[in-house]
């Protein structure tokens, strides 16, 4: 992927100069009579590939949405203002803008774009960077890509034309791909999957619709019909106002929690007068936290607690009064309907508090105390100085050496940390030092759990 630099420019001209303009363009692209117009010819080619990054993947080769932006030029438009669309191409200033390229089993493209490395080089080889699609798939897409050296046919502007023609089907976009550039815990309520979708959001989104029990499909990284199916079912049933062409960040925390609080039941298969004091004691337990019994939590069967399952089981329509077949007894249906219940009001109340937390994560964001690039040795700057922050704020850099200037004394304050985090075992490892996305991710839960424990104690105002 190579950095591109666009400059969109608008004049307003008089209708009469704008048609001169137009004829003299006219005059520029026709040859005069007995003139030729140039002919095709060969030229050898190295092609790399760029895509146009989305707010919210998964992950970014550059460790942000912001600096893949920077790095793909903003993947909008072309320099020549077209839309970026499969079968463009950025190439030297030496091809005019809708020269078509043949290249073998590619397709025909068409220069539409310009890039800083994209020149004709010293080995009589020319760069051409070819557009490959949006977002996750287009990252990987140009990941696979790689560096290609080609022979291709150039047909210059004014010359008979081959017809445009590239697939980006036929170009694999393997999701594996991207994993070196996702954090190890990879936040889903910062993904934001929709139908239709193939990334690797789709597939973190999926396994966790599997682990929670709604979906029992392969994993695959599409959103197709089952996969929006499977999360209907799960929004309906934690009685979720949310879309289910899309992954929100409301749904997102209730499936997070949801997988959690996956394992374990509060209550014995029967719970009746004579029950054990620990099956009782769950009972107990499970009642009071739904908001049905108040008595003391002493293993007992008595009154009260007949009382609370009789109240629970009303209000599920398994019992009519006290004197329903079953009424006051805790057996399979009875059992099914608390777990479920209790599981949900631990669901809501884990996903309130993972929601609370992505509050935290944008304001983070909004106060620009948060890091998002990859750092190593050598950079400086606002990154840096937030960097040398937060390791200050842990005792692992000296406050008064903060300088936003990444020396030997930063890399080993980064690599203290990543050895307390067992990010890295060793100072020699691979990475040690170097602030990539395990080492970013570790920082944000630090920085967000410290302020989820003010709010807690001080309320939102003492941020």
């Amino acid at each position: 992927m190579s950095q591109k630099k666009y400059r969109h420019q608008k004049r307003h001209s008089p209708v009469p100069h704008r048609i001169l303009g137009a004829f003299f363009f006219v005059l520029l692209l026709t040859p005069p009579s007995g003139v030729s117009a140039p002919g095709p010819y060969e030229q050898n080619f190295i092609l790399t590939a760029y895509y146009s990054p989305l707010p919210d993947q998964c992950c970014y080769v550059k460790g942000s949405y912001a600096a893949d932006m920077v790095l793909n030029g903003q993947g909008i438009a072309g320099a020549d203002g077209t839309e970026v669309y499969p079968g463009m191409i950025a190439a030297p200033p030496s091809y005019a803008f809708g020269t078509r390229v043949v290249l073998p089993g590619l397709g025909t493209l068409t220069v539409r774009d310009r890039g800083g490395a994209i020149q004709e080089l010293p080995n009589g080889a020319h760069r051409l960077d070819v557009w490959v699609g949006f977002g996750e798939e287009g990252l990987a897409r140009a990941l696979a890509f790689g560096v290609q050296h080609i022979r291709g046919t150039v047909y210059p502007v004014g010359s008979a034309m081959p017809g445009e023609s590239l697939s980006l089907a036929s170009l694999p976009a393997p999701l594996q791909m991207l994993r070196p550039y996702m954090a190890t815990e990879p936040d889903l309520l910062a993904l934001h999957p929709k139908a239709e979708d193939s990334s690797l959001s789709v597939e973190l989104m999926q396994k966790h619709l599997k682990d929670a029990g709604y979906f029992s499909e392969a994993v695959s990284g599409y959103f197709g019909p089952a996969t929006k199916q499977s999360l209907e079912t799960f929004i309906q049933e934690f009685g979720l106002a949310e879309p289910a062409d899309q992954l929100t960040e409301r749904t997102a925390a209730y499936l997070v929690a949801a997988v959690r609080k996956n394992a374990g039941e509060p209550l014995a298969v029967f719970v009746e007068r004579g029950s054990s004091r620990e099956s009782v004691l769950k009972a107990q337990r499970t009642l009071r936290f739904l908001g049905y019994y108040r008595g003391r939590t002493n293993g007992v069967y008595d009154d009260t607690l007949f009382a609370a399952i009789v109240a629970f089981q009303k209000d599920h329509l398994l019992v009519v009064d006290e004197a329903s077949p079953g009424a006051g007894r805790i057996g399979p249906l009875t059992k099914t309907k608390l777990t479920l219940s209790w599981r949900k009001r631990h669901v809501a109340r884990l996903a309130e508090r993972l929601l609370a937390l992505r509050s935290i994560d944008h304001l983070i964001a909004k106060r620009g105390d948060t890091i998002d690039d990859f750092i190593g040795e050598g950079d400086k700057g606002k990154k840096v100085s937030v960097l040398q922050k937060l390791l200050a704020r842990r005792g692992l850099f000296p406050g008064d050496r903060i300088s936003g200037l990444y020396g030997p004394v930063t890399r080993d304050s980064v690599i203290a940390y990543q050895l307390e985090k067992g990010i890295v075992t060793a100072s020699t490892d691979k990475g040690a030092g170097f602030v990539g996305p395990a080492t970013i991710a570790a920082l944000k839960r630090d920085m967000r759990s410290e302020m989820y424990r003010t709010v807690r104690a001080q309320g939102w105002a003492a941020l």
